[in-house]
Formats: C-alpha cells, sequence, structure tokens
C-alpha cells in the first residue's frame, strides 16, 4: 500500500487538514522541510485513536465530528497589542517571553530585550534568526509518535521556541512561553511545537501557558521536547486556562542524562476538552524526576492525564503525584505507568493519583500502574477516590462558616499542595485565582 492509499484510510478532516497544510510541508528550511515530511509519513500511517485502542479508552475523540476544524496555516496574527493581552500577563521583572499567537510566534507581544549569555532563543519561523545547527539536530529526535496527533503535529508544526542553555550556564530570571489564541471565522487548529535543551551542569526555568481571548472553539495541538545533558536541572511550571469551549492536547517528551533533576508542576484547569500525554525517560544514572499536577473537570468537562515513566537505567528516582477535583458531569482520567527495565536496579519510584468529587454525576477512570523487570527496587502506586471530609465540614460549619464557602475552602486546601510547589509566585497566584473562581460556579 503506498502513501496516497494510506492517507485514504484516514478521517475526511485529517485528509483537509493535511491538504491544506501542503504549503507549511514544503515551505521552510531543508531541516524543517525533512521534519515534518517523517512526520506525514507517520500520519498516513497511524489511525485516528478510538476505545478499543488500550490509551484512549475513556478518551473520546468525538469533537472531530462536531466541528471541522481548519489548519492555521496564514502566519502571524498581529493584529493584537500589548493592552489586549494585559489581563494574561505575569509581573515577573527581567522575565523573558516569548508569546505565540494562534501557534506563531508574536515579536511585538514578547520580551526578549534583556542580555543573558548562555540563552540562545529561536523560533521554528525564523523570525528569531536561523536556528544553530546543534538544535535542528535534536528536532523530533526525543518526541515519539505515539498517536496520530503527535504525528500530525510534526507534520504540520506551525511555529515553536527553541531554547538552548548551554553548558554550566545558570539562568536566574524565568523562560515564559505564553500561548494566545484568538477565535477565527472557523475553528482553527494549531500545531506549536517547542524544543528545549540544556546541556551539561545548565540550571533553568521554564513557564509554559496556555490562554485564549474570549469564548473561541479551537483545538490546540502542541508537542513540548525536553533533552536535559549530565547535571542540568529544569524546572518546568505548566498551566492551561484555555477557553470553555477548546479541546487542548499536550504531548511532553522529557529525557534525562546522567545526574539531571527535572521538575513539573502542571495545573490543567481550562478546555472543554484536555489531555496531556507526559513521557519521561531516563538515559542516565542518578538521575531524578518529580511531577506534580492538578486536574479541574467541571460540568460537561474532560480532563485527562497519561503518564509513561520510564526508568531505563539504575539509580534513579522519580515521584508522580496527581489531583483531581470534578463536579456536575465532569470527568478525570488518569493513566499513570511506571516502567523499570531489567537494568534498572536500584530505582526508587512512587505514583499517587488523588480525587475529590463534588458530584454524583461526576466520573473519574483512574489507573495507575508499574511494569518491573528489575528485582532490587522500591516502587509503590495508590490512588484514592472520595468525597469532602463531612466531619471538616460540619466543624467548619459550626464555626460559622457558610456551606458553600465551607466547601470552597476544602477543595482550595485539597489542591494547595499542588499550588505550592509553583516557584514562580505570580503563577502560583494566578492559578490560585483561576481555580478560586472557578469553585465560586462550582459550590
Amino acid at each position: 500500500m503506498n502513501a496516497a492509499e494510506q492517507t485514504d484510510m484516514m478521517g475526511t478532516d485529517l485528509q483537509q487538514l493535511m491538504q491544506r497544510g501542503q504549503r507549511l510541508m514544503t515551505g521552510g528550511a531543508d531541516w524543517l522541510v525533512d521534519a515534518r515530511r517523517r512526520g506525514a509519513e507517520q500520519v498516513a500511517s497511524i489511525p485516528l485513536p478510538d476505545r478499543k485502542q488500550e490509551a484512549w479508552r475513556y478518551t473520546p475523540v468525538s469533537f472531530l465530528d462536531q466541528a471541522h476544524y481548519q489548519a492555521i496555516v496564514d502566519g502571524p496574527f498581529d493584529a493584537l497589542r500589548l493592552d489586549d493581552i494585559e489581563d494574561l500577563l505575569l509581573e515577573q521583572r527581567g522575565a523573558v517571553r516569548l508569546v505565540f499567537v494562534n501557534g506563531y510566534f508574536a515579536p511585538t507581544l514578547s520580551s526578549l530585550a534583556s542580555d543573558h549569555q548562555g540563552v540562545v532563543l529561536k523560533t521554528l519561523s525564523g523570525a528569531l534568526g536561523d536556528v544553530p545547527p546543534g538544535i535542528r539536530a535534536r528536532l523530533d529526535r526525543i518526541a515519539e509518535h505515539r498517536h496520530v496527533f503527535a504525528a500530525l503535529n510534526s507534520a504540520l508544526m506551525s511555529d515553536g521556541a527553541c531554547i538552548l542553555v548551554s553548558s554550566g550556564t545558570q539562568v536566574q530570571v524565568p523562560i515564559e512561553v505564553l500561548h494566545v489564541s484568538v477565535g477565527l471565522e472557523e475553528p482553527g487548529i494549531s500545531h506549536p511545537r517547542h524544543l528545549v535543551v540544556l546541556e551539561d551542569g545548565a540550571s533553568a526555568r521554564l513557564i509554559e501557558r496556555y490562554c485564549s481571548l474570549g469564548d473561541a472553539l479551537y483545538f490546540n495541538n502542541a508537542m513540548v521536547e525536553v533533552s536535559l545533558g549530565k547535571g542540568s536541572e529544569l524546572v518546568h511550571e505548566r498551566l492551561q486556562e484555555e477557553s470553555r469551549k477548546a479541546q487542548h492536547l499536550s504531548d511532553l517528551n522529557v529525557r534525562l542524562d546522567e545526574r539531571s533533576r527535572y521538575r513539573l508542576v502542571q495545573d490543567t484547569l481550562g478546555g472543554a476538552w484536555s489531555r496531556s500525554d507526559i513521557r519521561i525517560a531516563f538515559d542516565g544514572e542518578g538521575a531524578k524526576a518529580e511531577l506534580d499536577g492538578l486536574m479541574l473537570a467541571h460540568d460537561k468537562q474532560l480532563n485527562d492525564v497519561h503518564l509513561d515513566v520510564r526508568h531505563n537505567v539504575p539509580n534513579c528516582t522519580s515521584r508522580e503525584s496527581f489531583k483531581g477535583i470534578l463536579d456536575g458531569s465532569g470527568r478525570v482520567v488518569f493513566d499513570g505507568r511506571i516502567v523499570v527495565e531489567r537494568d534498572a536496579q536500584q530505582t526508587d519510584a512512587m505514583l499517587s493519583n488523588h480525587n475529590l468529587m463534588l458530584s454524583r454525576s461526576a466520573e473519574v477512570d483512574t489507573k495507575p500502574q508499574l511494569e518491573i523487570y528489575a528485582d532490587d527496587v522500591k516502587c509503590s502506586h495508590g490512588t484514592t477516590v472520595g468525597e469532602l471530609d463531612h466531619d471538616m465540614l460540619f466543624y467548619l460549619r459550626s464555626r460559622g462558616v457558610p456551606e458553600a464557602q465551607a466547601k470552597r475552602m476544602l477543595c482550595e486546601g485539597f489542591a494547595q499542595e499542588v499550588l505550592d510547589r509553583i516557584e514562580s509566585l505570580p503563577l502560583r497566584a494566578r492559578a490560585g485565582s483561576h481555580l478560586a473562581a472557578r469553585l465560586t460556579t462550582t459550590v
């Protein structure tokens, strides 16, 4: 079967997306065209997810039938001014900020004036100059096309940040990547792609945010690749607060070398349909990863997190702790998988998922998994699903706290452990405010 025949097996919408994206796939530098070509070949051979696939059993993609998404290929959206996104900005003195609007870099909204030695900032579109060969060689080498949307991102990657922190460089200010989605005449789908490389002994803090102006319908299909060199350290903080009509799919791929450190805090609070695929690969001894997450599922909202943590080498440590809050007919899916390979002796891994249900109509599908092929390890996993503590609620009521306020206090207390892991105080405050606003309409 040739590529054209395989393409005919895809859904009509994906065929149309690929046809509309032909201009993207053939434009730009040769190295980028090659990466897109590899993605297009994968799109042609990977079927759309359905409930027969274990990884998508609880994650329907029926929204594809409800809207005909158009690939956004018309380049930068330059109608916005800083005043238009003022409410979305974090007050961080000296921080580097790269803003992407509908998937394309917006230089007039970004803040790159500060001089930071040892940090290279480029974009796939070339808006900040040519991408150095050292970065090009890593693009599309860390990600794995585990589903057709990941391959689609590679095929139609519109723009994205390429961040390189040189060996031994300690970046003192946050590097923020802000996505802003603006409604179009027809529902659009964007494919932002980011590559973050920390060379040996480097350290940095990355803030990744997804926001929207208005209550638009769109599909954000994002991918992030992270490569950590020996002894490097990255603090990665993510906040997703998109439109209540939005579809959001994030594919995060992290590779850790010897003695590297990776800490992720992810709060997914928006979107009608949101899924995060997170893959962590330990490729060097003595590495450590800590992952914390908060998932909020309001009425008729789906929030899904899939973890795939691979301990490939000995003496590595991973901690994963995710919490969900559900109300109405909200739904949370958590599929956490830790694989300890045969040679990965003295692995220390711990996985937990705790969920708070505020409604009998809500649904939690949680599946923590351990696959252990080594015999000298310390591993555990666990999950809980429960309601608000009635004794605590009674205690607060007996002290004169109104019932709705008491419920919000207990929910905020449940989430606070994750929020406190956010190092950026402005980001922590924004996530807390967003959560509080959502809870106000819930309880």
